[in-house]
Formats: C-alpha cells, sequence, structure tokens
C-alpha cells in the first residue's frame, strides 16, 4: 500500500487542521473509493475514526503536560469540551481524566494496550499475558494492526468487510488441505468481535520468518527453491478458492506504468518497459494471490516452510506478481549494509523461479516477464517513497534507488535464468 504512509504523515502533521478524504486521496495516489479500502487495511480503521484517535490521543499528551482540556479540545477540532469528552469515553471507555489518573504520563503503547485488553476480553483466553506489536523476529517493521498475546495466540484488527474476506479465505484454504489459523469464538460465538473496531483471534501457525543468516547462508538458493515451490502451493489452493473470495481485480502493468511517470528512467528503459512487456502482460496467467509474501509473511520450522501468513490484502492479479515480490523483498534487505547481497541474490531469485516451476509450470510468456515485473514492483515503490519530504523516506528512496538501478543493471543475467 505505496501511499497510505505519506497519508498518515500528512494526518500526523495536521490534526489542528481540517482534513478531507479527497485530500488524502490525492495525496495517497488513489481514487476516494479505492484509498478508503486501502487505508481500513493498513490501520484497521475508517479515515475519520483514525483521524479521530490521532487527535484524542495528541490531546491527552497535551493534557498530560499541563494544558488545559477544553482548549485541547478547541485546538483539535472538536466544538465543544463535552464532544471532546464523549469522543475519548467512546474510544477508551473512561474519561480523560480517569485515564491520566490511571496511566499517569500519556504514552500511544499504553493507549493501545487498555484497548486491546478490553477486547481480549470478549474471549475466553487467559488474562494478563504479554501482550506486544508483532513484527519479524528478523527485525522488520512492526505491524501496527496485530499482536502476539502470550506465545500462542494472535489477535489483529482491520476493516469489517475484510476481515469477513479475510476470514473466508482462510476457511476454504483449510478446505484444501492448506494450513491457516483458524479464528477463535467469542464469549457470544461469533469469529470475530464487530464493534467500532472489528478483532479477530487466532492461534499462532508453528514457524518464524527465516533470518537473514539463513537466507544469504550457503544454502540460499534451496532456501529460495523451499520458498518458490510453497508459493506455488499456496497458488493452487487461492486458484481453487478464488470463486468464493471474489477479489478485486488489478492490473500491475497499468499500476507501474502511472507510477513510472513520476520517475525520471533513461529512455532506452521506459521504451524497453512499454514494448515489451506491454505485449506480455496481457497473457500472463492471473488468479487470486497473496499479494505481500515477503519473507517476514512465509515461516518456517526445522528449515520446512510451515505456511504464510497476511491475507489481507490479498487481490487478482497475475500470480507472476507474488513470484517476484518474494524476490525483491528479498533483495530489501541489502541496506543492512552488506553489499554481497546483490550478488548472493541472484541464486536466491533463481531457486525462487526454478522451486515454483517445478510445481507450478511458469508459461513461456512468464519466464520471459520476469525481468519486467521485478522491475515494476520496484519502480512503484521508488516512486511512492520519492513523494515524501522526511528525511527518513528520502534515505528509504535513495536505497530503492540503487536497488532499482541494479536491476537494470543485471537486466540480462535476470533474463539468463531461463
Amino acid at each position: 500500500m505505496y501511499g497510505i504512509d505519506l497519508s498518515l504523515a500528512y494526518i500526523k502533521q495536521n490534526l489542528k487542521t481540517h482534513i478531507t478524504t479527497d485530500e488524502l486521496a490525492e495525496i495517497a495516489g488513489y481514487s476516494v473509493w479505492h484509498f478508503g479500502r486501502l487505508f481500513a487495511t493498513a490501520t484497521g480503521r475508517t479515515i475519520s475514526a483514525y483521524i479521530c484517535k490521532c487527535r484524542l490521543d495528541a490531546a491527552l499528551q497535551e493534557m498530560a503536560m499541563g494544558a488545559k482540556a477544553v482548549d485541547v479540545a478547541f485546538d483539535y477540532g472538536f466544538d465543544t469540551y463535552a464532544g471532546f469528552y464523549k469522543a475519548f469515553v467512546r474510544m477508551y471507555g473512561i474519561s480523560p481524566k480517569k485515564y491520566l489518573s490511571l496511566y499517569g504520563k500519556w504514552e500511544a503503547n499504553m493507549l493501545r494496550e487498555h484497548e486491546l485488553r478490553v477486547a481480549l476480553g470478549h474471549w475466553d483466553a487467559p488474562q494478563g499475558l504479554e501482550l506486544k506489536n508483532i513484527s519479524a523476529d528478523d527485525g522488520a517493521k512492526v505491524k501496527e494492526n496485530v499482536w502476539r498475546y502470550g506465545e500462542d495466540l494472535i489477535l489483529k484488527t482491520a476493516d469489517r468487510d475484510l476481515v469477513l474476506r479475510d476470514l473466508k479465505l482462510r476457511k476454504a484454504l483449510t478446505k484444501q488441505g492448506f494450513i491457516t489459523s483458524s479464528a477463535l469464538l467469542t464469549k457470544t460465538g461469533s469469529e470475530y468481535l464487530d464493534g467500532e473496531r472489528v478483532f479477530t483471534l487466532s492461534h499462532k501457525i508453528k514457524g518464524i520468518p527465516l533470518p537473514d543468516v539463513d537466507r544469504f547462508g550457503e544454502s540460499r538458493q534451496e532456501f529460495g527453491r523451499k520458498c518458490g515451490k510453497a508459493l506455488a502451493n499456496l497458488h493452487l489452493a487461492l486458484k481453487d478458492v478464488e470463486a468464493d473470495v471474489m477479489p478485486d481485480d488489478k492490473d500491475v502493468y497499468k499500476q507501474a506504468t502511472e507510477w513510472a511517470k513520476k520517475l525520471d528512467l533513461p529512455a532506452d528503459v521506459t521504451d524497453d518497459y512499454k514494448e515489451n512487456f506491454g505485449k506480455l502482460a496481457g497473457k500472463l496467467p492471473k488468479q487470486l494471490i497473496h499479494r505481500d509474501p515477503n519473507p517476514a509473511n512465509i515461516l518456517f520450522d526445522n528449515g520446512e516452510v510451515t505456511g504464510f501468513i497476511d491475507f489481507d490484502i490479498s487481490e487478482r492479479n497475475i500470480r507472476l506478481f507474488d513470484v517476484c515480490y518474494l524476490a525483491t523483498g528479498i533483495l530489501a534487505k541489502w541496506e543492512y549494509g552488506d553489499k554481497d547481497i546483490r550478488d548472493k541474490w541472484l541464486l536466491i531469485l533463481s531457486g525462487v523461479l526454478f522451486g515454483y516451476d517445478e510445481v507450478s509450470p511458469l508459461t513461456d510468456e512468464e519466464k520471459q516477464a520476469v525481468y519486467y515485473v521485478i522491475l515494476s514492483i520496484q519502480l512503484i515503490f521508488v516512486a511512492y517513497c520519492e513523494g515524501f519530504d522526511s528525511p527518513e523516506m528520502k534515505q528509504l528512496a535513495k536505497i530503492n534507488r540503487e536497488m532499482l538501478d541494479y536491476i537494470i543493471g543485471i537486466k540480462d543475467q535476470i533474463k539468463a535464468i531461463f
């Protein structure tokens, strides 16, 4: 969801001004309707609910530092203090004064934990276990809508429609014999907690993401092959349940060409892309795909793939997108300093491709399109990063532009894999 972070940054910088959905969608580069769906997927809230929570959090922080409650309520866009008070109680279950007396100095994670523990009370789950944000065990970015509860349970929140689709997809995959996490029933017998925020609670799938030392170690090509085979098996299962899930249909070639307009690419690269991928794109097999099979979402145990997680943004697209996205997600690790990763990556890429092809043979057109799909994924992300003004995002844009240039530079080597 390339434009969502930009919209989130804009919200946090403009909490004391009027913010509209139209301007956020324009900043993110999506239609209003599509932006709303992606925003809910990323944050677990509607746009208005997310903005409201950010304003309440910021107001509470100022109150904790001595500001008058009435003043901060007006500063953050509430017409009356009574309106601010009602919104806060609706969000956190207690008054601002009571909250500050219980928790003292405001911290975002305190607010979140209180909210989450209230939600957990709707399940017959053990109480008082450790609750923390999920992040990949190799230190990847924290996922803001997923938490581990104890050692075995996963609490997750998302837009109601996405929760229902995710549950339906998991059930369908389970019937196909694919390992997924089943939702635990609430005390009322529901598969999810339906309220201002919609939650599910599930058992954790056995396994953890494979650390970098193994991904790029001596068995790196075999690691890639195992990932490719597992992804192919997942695709076979997803194809069988596609009619039941009715996913959104996407066109990566159209998306990439639009994002590419924001970049200063060499003319020969642009011409080659439009001419050759333009001819291939319409011939590539499409189906329901995972859409985010980065290494953090692939679980291993004893050196074998045990399953995939996070199907929130599954869509109908070319199946080669998942294969190449998996490979670019591994390549992204070069930012941590090991320049040899760039050379090792070609072996991993070949492992992924051959592993996939072994289970679900790639068509001739798919084999010809590998370079162009990898290029598509990378140029989209570079264009997205360059839309930010913050130093952090500028640095990320620089790193990913280096990756993009590297991919362009090894075009012939990528094409020579098949």
